[in-house]
């Protein structure tokens, strides 16, 4: 999470950034200004110049249209593309001492959507001052005239910087209006920077949330991984289902929040996902690893399932085959989504295999359940690792103790298990060029039952010679006559 810097510490953070970028401003700024173009740094390159984290990302908005901006462009670098030159926007890669620099510049906007509207419709503008009113809150509203280093500042941005506020250019109404998307952007800002929103902000989203849905699949989509990529997303997650946004999004995180009977005989499963997402993240970072949606989607929605499979037994609550449930829900909400057929399928089979180790804690697995349990999760393995470790949250510590002791048994077992019999992959005694062979058979079912029969034999028993293992099959075969 992002420090907020006071105001004197932003202005000197902001100082130090321009120096170390001025080979890059200058020569770029000078190009523009001899062409009549204002050029200004301006948006989160200014906002992370203020938090002293500006990397090698640049964007820079002009007066100059986007034809005049690719010709100036090329005159800069020989990288240039124009994929979003419809937005008004051209890219640039110039490379200086060593140091790569992706670059962005945007026409002067004033688009807005239309009632209905799933897209923006595209509007240049022509002063400063109004193409960051249109921006979405004010701590990116903030721009550097690239010729004067004069700061620009009318919305009060380096204020609420330093406040650690969450403020709209505009009113929220016209903002989350003009798109709505910025609804789902403030709750990623509320984890990225662990700013707060401003409650007039808070109020437009709860107002509005249902403005969302003209919002492209895509784009919640992507703003949806930005949330939970950061390091602290559940105050963002919080924001969405405490304004309502999560319904309309993914509803089946509010739907977690299941009213706990009077004996209170469940934990708070909305809280428990998101204490498994926290640990997974703790874990995933322990454990070495890049933020992995992937991880961080099966930890949220590993208990999805248990709203629709709750039962009371007396004064037991049940929730039956909720990893089950819980798996097909979760392929349904991301194909919804429009996730990749991988992720979907990985997220989907790490909630089905999430409740699978808990067979392990309660009594010794033989070998051959160890190497069943690889085989199921096969490359989902470390994630489910994770996983498993993570949904562990209960404030009983002999019982945490307990489970975190037998998970790791079972991973020293897979370790041990694997180094000998490599079960990373995990293939039958014999492959299907072999089965034909040995059985003197076309391709055909067949080869398919052999190929099955042998892949259990291993499981169950661990592997053997070849020759034994063409002797087993001959007598699988003859006893199917």
């Amino acid at each position: 999470m992002d420090s907020v810097p006071s105001l004197n510490k932003a202005q000197t953070n902001a100082m130090r950034n321009l120096l170390r970028i001025a080979p890059i401003i200058d020569e770029l700024g000078a190009l523009f200004r001899e062409a009549g173009h204002e050029l200004y740094l301006v948006g989160g390159s200014v906002r992370d110049a203020l938090l002293g984290k500006l990397g090698h990302d640049l964007d820079f908005t002009t007066s100059a249209r986007p034809d005049a901006t690719q010709a100036l462009l090329q005159r800069f670098t020989p990288t240039t593309w124009d994929i979003g030159k419809e937005f008004g926007t051209i890219g640039a890669v110039r490379k200086a001492d060593d140091v790569e620099w992706q670059i962005e510049v945007t026409t002067f906007r004033a688009d807005a959507y239309s009632t209905g509207s799933r897209k923006p419709e595209v509007r240049f503008g022509d002063t400063i001052e109004g193409d960051l009113i249109r921006r979405d809150f004010t701590i990116n509203a903030m721009a550097i005239d690239v010729a004067t280093r004069k700061f620009v500042d009318p919305y009060g941005g380096l204020d609420d910087l330093a406040d650690g506020m969450i403020r709209t250019p505009s009113t929220p109404e016209i903002s989350f209006s003009d798109d709505p998307l910025r609804m789902l952007r403030a709750a990623r800002f509320a984890s990225r920077l662990g700013f707060m929103v401003a409650p007039e902000v808070v109020t437009a989203m709860r107002d509005m949330a249902e403005r969302i849905e003209i919002v492209s699949v895509e784009r919640i989509q992507a703003e949806l991984n930005g949330l939970l990529l950061t390091d602290e997303p559940r105050e963002g997650l919080n924001l969405l289902v405490d304004t309502g946004l999560a319904d309309h999004i993914l509803p089946e995180l509010p739907a977690m929040r299941l009213e706990r009977d009077e004996h209170h005989r469940h934990k708070d499963v909305y809280e428990h996902s998101l204490t498994v997402l926290d640990q997974a993240i703790e874990l995933e970072r322990a454990r070495g690893h890049e933020p992995d949606i992937v991880n961080r989607l099966a930890a949220l929605l590993h208990d999805i399932g248990k709203p629709a499979t709750r039962r009371f037994e007396g004064r037991k609550v049940t929730f039956h085959h909720h990893d089950v449930v819980g798996a097909k829900m979760a392929r349904r909400r991301l194909k919804t989504l429009k996730y990749p057929t991988a992720t979907i399928n990985s997220v989907a089979r790490l909630v089905e295999l999430h409740l699978r180790f808990h067979g392990y804690a309660e009594g010794a697995w033989s070998d051959s359940a160890v190497r069943r349990y690889v085989r199921d999760a096969g490359d989902e393995l470390e994630r489910l690792h994770i996983l498993t470790r993570a949904d562990c949250t209960t404030r009983n510590m002999a019982k945490a103790t307990r489970l975190r002791r037998a998970y790791e048994e079972l991973e020293w077992r897979i370790d041990e298990l694997g180094s000998q019999e490599e079960l990373d992959a995990m293939r039958p005694h014999l492959d299907g060029e072999q089965i034909m062979a040995t059985l003197g058979i076309p391709p055909g079912r067949e080869v398919g039952e052999a190929y099955k029969f042998l892949l259990e034999h291993r499981i169950e028993h661990g592997q053997i010679p070849e020759d034994e293992a063409k002797a087993l099959l001959l007598e699988w075969w003859a006893e199917r006559g």
